[in-house]
């Protein structure tokens, strides 16, 4: 029989291992084998990161040698090794009765007094600190939980609001029933753990009134590429099963984490979730908990401020060093948080190492690309940056398990750990609901197929056996398009690859790929345009935000209106989604350059903007028309630029990314260029302060022509070699009576270019190129190098092919 020690005000290193509870404050990391992982995270926290300002709700743990006391004193060991002798894991309907049986032989047989007895004096220790039947919440921990490589999470039984001495008694026998949950039987059985070695402690914790508030989950690390200094936030109003559980879509946030650090408040993107329902205590019913609907004002408003996100980003910051520290290895952590509703204060209530990016093979690049588009029958948020195919089996039930076959969809409103012993059966999975850190989207990733999570209908569109194909491939938005199109996978590897002179950069202008598009080799970004986002996120004119009023398209200004219902301010729409956009892509690079071309849409573009025909002329030629520079310090379009210059102000001050270097677009003569930086240092962007650098585009003859000139203006040039052919050789490369024409390897082009290289070195500045042409032809790429060139910006898919070019003709080959 084991020997039992109740007493826990002090232990020696023997008498601890004896204890059947544990004061949360008295465990550490290194007690994982005695109170599972999750309740020893929780007393390291509290221990060493309190003192740091990361709050976490105290409490007490059962011990592992409490549980190993309850099974032995029983003599259950013998009956449960004889119900799991017929145990089959592959057989959904057998590990169901295996399970069931199980767990009611460990519910029919009653704890030892002395067990309760230890349960009873620590709760009452907690009453006497926070008041008669305080709320707490009871978790189940095991001890070979939240290791690197196998997460557990969500395996065993989590209760909430849980009040009294009968209550606690109750949820902590509960607790270690749910050892034997079938998600916790089928995942231990996939990871190879014995049923049997493994101990379930329990971990007491004053309730946070999140309730009242918010809460969510947070990871060290984007999930989806694995990009390391990006902390992502969660956020939905109540009790965060919601959040964990899949069953809301929340509001995300991403934080760059390297100049947060250094004191800057570097928010890179908000994005607002739908939040239609929230967890609450049930105070009059026979329940712990309930849903109840959101009020739609609160669903249209974010659950954090930008000082809750970064106070969180904060704690996400220390919490993932000193785990680190502690291991002696890299350690990115899923943390679970909660605001308290009553206080105000901010709580971390769970951390655990993060189980799928940092397990991934970091030598080698591995990409997925659709070949064929199709029809799109749903869309919703992209989990894990692949593509899966197969026949969609709609399961709106737990019951309907059984039906399920290798291969398949799994097609449902969310699912949760019961639904594990089949996921790992599924081609992909698609939900209704669930944001980035949900059930689905965590499983999916440890699993290592695609998801698309928050699609809100895809049970009611997507039927059982159809035929199709779900790409995560694509950016953010994940789709589910019919049938099964073809689509390639390509696996580069990366350690050998061959370091050139010529910087090699990159053409990105989509924020959503920049955090995969930065982990090919590459020197920085050669060409950040802004078009893209102004296009795709903010959709409206510049001039129609700021005379939001005036607006005489009534269509028009209801799109706005419904674009910006966040903003009394319209302007700050587009300030915050630019900056969140160029401060997205200049975090995924930092500390490498990132060239930010300043807006050079033609006025035919900037008139398919909403609200965009009040302001724009109409001309015969936009494309050598009123663009790039000409407009900036336009009277009739100042006021739409100076927006631009806030929100490039705020990516280089207030998110502390400085490596952003300005470019202007179509800058006809060198007194243009100067009239465009006094433009600029009127709103806070002075050439040379703080770092800040201005290049110019090389586009035009009299870029080349007066290079020189252009030289005591700008720091730096960009050739841009599509419009640079076309107004070299005079033709419109749209045209498709002259489009044959069009060829930047002419040799006209290519001495244009020579000549501009030549000038440009001669007068000390850095001169790149942007355009198409060294991504399309090697040949053309091989001339710059030759050139003397010093940076090829490319465009992500042709980096790796491109770089092998230029390295050969760098040697001599």
């Amino acid at each position: 029989m084991l020997e039992i020690l109740v007493n826990k005000k002090t232990f020696s290193p023997i008498a601890k291992e004896q204890a059947l509870v544990l004061p949360l404050g008295e465990v550490g990391i290194a007690d994982i084998p005695l109170v599972g992982g999750k309740n020893a995270s929780l007393g390291e926290m509290i221990q060493q990161l309190k003192p740091k300002g990361v709050k976490v709700p105290t409490g007490f743990a059962t011990t592992a040698y409490a549980y190993r006391f309850f099974i032995q004193s029983a003599g259950l060991e013998a009956k449960l090794r004889e119900i799991f002798a017929e145990l089959n894991v592959e057989d959904v309907s057998n590990l169901h009765a295996v399970g069931k049986q199980a767990r009611k032989l460990m519910l029919q047989t009653e704890f030892p007094t002395v067990l309760q007895e230890a349960i009873t004096q620590a709760y009452q220790e907690l009453c006497q600190e926070y008041g008669n039947d305080t709320d707490v919440a009871v978790r189940s921990s095991a001890t070979a939980e939240d290791l690197p490589d196998a997460s557990f999470a969500g395996q065993q039984e989590t209760y909430l609001n849980v009040h009294g001495l009968t209550g606690v008694l109750e949820a902590c026998h509960k607790c270690f029933a749910s050892i034997f949950t079938d998600r916790a039987i089928s995942y231990r059985q996939i990871k190879n753990f014995d049923h049997f070695n493994i101990a379930l402690s329990v971990g007491v914790q004053k309730m946070v009134r999140s309730d009242l508030a918010a809460s969510g989950v947070m990871f060290s690390i984007d999930t989806e590429t694995g990009f390391k200094d990006a902390a992502l936030i969660t956020a939905a109003y109540g009790l965060g099963e919601n959040v964990v559980q899949g069953a809301v879509n929340p509001d995300e946030y991403l934080v760059f984490k390297p100049t947060l650090k250094q004191g800057h408040r570097p928010i890179l993107a908000k994005r607002l979730g739908s939040k239609e329902i929230k967890m609450v205590y049930d105070t009059g019913g026979s329940k712990l908990t309930k849903n109840i609907p959101v009020s739609v004002g609160d669903r249209t408003a974010f659950a954090l401020n930008d000082n809750e996100i970064l106070q969180l980003a904060h704690a996400c910051c220390i919490i993932e060093e000193h785990y680190s520290q502690v291991r002696g290895v890299y350690t990115p952590m899923d943390i679970e948080w909660a605001k308290d509703g009553v206080t105000d204060e901010l709580f971390i209530v769970q951390a655990r190492p993060e189980t799928v990016q940092s397990q991934k093979i970091k030598n080698v690049l591995k990409t997925y690309h659709l070949q064929q588009k199709g029809e799109v029958f749903v869309t919703g948020r992209s989990v894990g940056e692949m593509i899966g195919q197969g026949k969609a089996k709609v399961i709106l039930d737990v019951h309907q398990l059984s039906e399920f076959e290798v291969g398949d969809v799994l097609v449902t409103n969310r699912t949760d750990p019961d639904w594990e012993p089949i996921m790992k059966k599924a081609s992909a999975i698609v939900t209704n609901q669930g944001g980035r850190t949900c059930h689905s989207a965590i499983i999916a990733r440890e699993l290592g197929i695609p998801a698309v999570v928050g699609c809100g209908n895809a049970t009611t569109v997507l039927k059982t056996g159809q035929e199709i194909t779900v790409s995560c491939a694509e950016g953010e938005a994940g789709k589910v398009y019919q049938g099964f199109l073809p689509f390639a996978v390509q696996e580069i590897p990366l350690e050998k690859l061959p370091h050139t002179r010529t910087k090699i950069m990159m053409n990105v202008g989509n924020p959503e790929e920049a955090f995969s598009c930065c982990a090919i080799p590459n020197d920085g970004v050669g060409l950040a345009r802004m078009e893209f986002i102004i296009a795709n996120h903010i959709k409206a004119h510049p001039l129609a935000l700021i005379n939001f009023e005036e607006l005489k398209d009534e269509l028009a200004k209801y799109k706005i209106s419904e674009l910006t219902t966040q903003y009394a301010d319209k302007t700050q729409f587009f300030v915050d989604n630019l900056a969140q956009g160029i401060g997205t892509i200049a975090a995924a690079f930092y500390p490498k350059p990132v060239i930010v071309r300043l807006s050079d849409f033609k006025s035919n573009e900037y008139a398919n903007l909403l609200g965009g025909k009040q302001f724009e002329p109409k001309e015969e030629n936009p494309m050598i028309g009123w663009r790039g520079a000409s407009r900036y310090y336009d009277a009739r379009y100042r006021e739409g630029f100076a927006l631009e210059c806030q929100a490039m102000k705020r990516v280089r001050d207030d998110m502390g990314l400085s490596n952003v270097i300005l470019m202007v677009p179509f800058c006809r003569t060198p007194e243009e260029g100067k009239r465009v930086l006094a433009e600029m240092a009127k709103h806070g962007l002075v050439r040379g302060e703080n770092g800040l650098q201005v290049y110019v585009m090389c586009e035009l003859p009299s870029n080349v022509m007066l290079a020189d000139e252009f030289s005591e203006v700008f720091d730096g040039f960009s050739i841009g070699s599509n419009d640079l052919t076309q107004l070299t050789l005079g033709l419109d490369r749209d045209s498709e009576l002259v489009a044959h024409l069009f060829d930047e390897r002419n040799e006209a082009v290519k001495r244009t270019i020579a000549k501009a290289i030549k000038t440009v070195k001669e007068h000390g500045r850095k001169i790149g190129i942007c355009g198409q042409a060294p991504s399309d032809y090697p040949e053309f790429a091989r001339f710059l190098v030759e050139q003397g060139i010093d940076s090829i910006s490319l465009n992500p898919d042709s980096v790796l092919k491109t770089l092998l070019e230029i390295a050969k003709t760098e040697s001599g080959n």
